[in-house]
């Protein structure tokens, strides 16, 4: 798993201790352990979560789902069920932001 730096370089000086917690924790840590949950599952369980909140972090967690091999009938079955639990207007929110891209 490569390296997270998203936290320091966005709010290394703003906010040094949650840049480090975000960068050395969250992603250094807790995503870096393959051997509990795949970093493929571990994506979905983060979108699932972001998705179900509407946080914005949502459309950088695809990308990185993408990357990890999440594929696009995989995100969207994970989308169209979600609905039904997060809300049609977040799943259809979260559809044009997967849209864009798992097509692109």
């Amino acid at each position: 798993m490569k390296k997270q730096t998203a936290g320091r370089e966005q709010l290394g000086e703003f906010a040094p201790q949650f840049a480090a917690l975000n960068d050395d924790v969250l992603f250094g840590d807790v995503w870096s352990r393959e051997n509990e949950l795949s970093a493929h599952d571990r994506s979905l369980i983060t979108c699932s979560a972001l998705l179900a909140m509407g946080a914005p972090q949502l459309e950088a967690h695809l990308r990185i789902a993408k990357e990890n091999g999440v594929t696009k009938e995989e995100i969207t079955a994970l989308i169209t069920h979600l609905a039904f639990y997060a809300g049609w207007p977040k799943a259809w929110s979260a559809f044009s932001i997967a849209k864009e891209i798992f097509e692109g």
